[in-house]
């Protein structure tokens, strides 16, 4: 399978991920008296390391540090180490496909978000939308996602949502305060959210006050990601196959995808925010077109249950929607670990 090499149709994409530091502890280990900023779910590690090496197919324009689902703390630094050890493959990568990003371009568009967001009633309560959105708590990664889709591009910005939606909630909000109706309804226009999950209480305000609002919500979708998810091929997943086709042999970048995610006892790959641009990645190898989420493709599929709201959820399917696609999910990964060392 072969990537297309027009650059014309590669999507534009701003990452917002609750990531937590390289050498995070999965919370199923983590003890008192360990730094509680380590203590979260590696699953955004294991992640970030197939978004960089799939950065050739989709133009990243932002980076966002998110707070963390444990600590609750956003810390671009955490990112930016990330970027330290895609630097030592990025040559390798260039050789394969020019059109790598750079470690320098990428943390030029990495962006520090709120502490202290996440949460929701359906992730430990969480705090009230006044808290996090409203007249001089703009961030700078509030103020770049308005300038990013500010930009003088048709194309629209897609957002994958790792963790809370937080800074993309500040961004719609500064602008429908400052902007003419007009200008919002075409700032609207130009969003597609990807929701994994609704992981900060600004998700139901999103949802609640813009129903024209291009919104995706994964609450089962993404767990097809999970290696042992029901139904799927676990060999493709499990450890075994982590560590063969990717974490061992295959340079820094490979070595630095953690063993497990939150779940240290049960190894394997996770990837529960991989889902969000995964349903870009298929559309670049003619998959599925992102504009319908009630298509196939290997971000999963959706349904829309009102019509008047542009908000699309679950199919009833579930994660099966996105287990299906794993043989190929996974041979495009393997492709790409391999472009790492040679």
């Amino acid at each position: 399978m072969t990537s297309t090499s027009s650059s014309a149709i590669r999507p534009r994409v701003i990452v917002m991920t609750d990531f937590p530091p390289v050498d995070v502890i999965p919370g199923s280990v983590y003890q008192k008296g360990e730094p509680p900023e380590r203590y979260s779910d590696p699953d955004d590690v294991q992640s970030m390391v197939r978004l960089l090496m799939c950065s050739n197919d989709l133009e990243v324009e932002a980076l966002i540090a998110s707070a963390g689902s444990f600590a609750n703390i956003a810390v671009k630094q955490h990112i930016l180490d990330m970027l330290d050890i895609y630097e030592q493959v990025q040559p390798n990568l260039a050789r394969h496909d020019a059109r790598y990003p750079t470690a320098n371009a990428l943390r030029a568009v990495t962006y520090q978000g709120q502490d202290g967001t996440w949460g929701s009633p359906y992730f430990r309560g969480g705090i009230p939308v006044d808290q996090m959105l409203g007249e001089g708590l703009e961030n700078e990664a509030s103020e770049a996602i308005i300038r990013i889709v500010d930009k003088d591009d048709d194309r629209p910005v897609w957002v994958c949502v790792w963790g809370g939606p937080v800074e993309v909630a500040k961004a719609i909000w500064k602008v429908r305060a400052t902007r003419s109706a007009d200008d919002l309804t075409r700032f609207l226009a130009k969003l597609r959210i990807y929701l994994i999950a609704r992981q900060d209480n600004t998700a139901d305000w999103l949802l609640e006050e813009f129903p024209e609002l291009f919104v995706i919500v994964s609450e089962e979708n993404y767990k097809g990601m999970f290696w042992n998810a029901p139904g799927s091929d676990h060999a493709l997943g499990d450890l075994d196959w982590a560590n063969q086709h990717l974490r061992e042999g295959h340079g820094p970048l490979g070595a630095a995808y953690p063993r497990s995610g939150f779940n240290a006892h049960l190894p394997g790959i996770w990837e529960g925010d991989t889902p969000s641009f995964l349903h870009l990645l298929g559309t670049v190898f003619g998959v599925n077109d992102p504009e319908r989420p009630d298509q196939d493709g290997w971000g999963g599929r959706f349904v829309q249950p009102d019509p008047n709201k542009n908000h699309w959820w679950d199919d009833p399917a579930g994660a099966e929607t996105v287990y299906r696609w794993r043989s190929a999910v996974q041979e495009d990964l393997k492709r790409r670990a391999d472009w790492m060392v040679s």
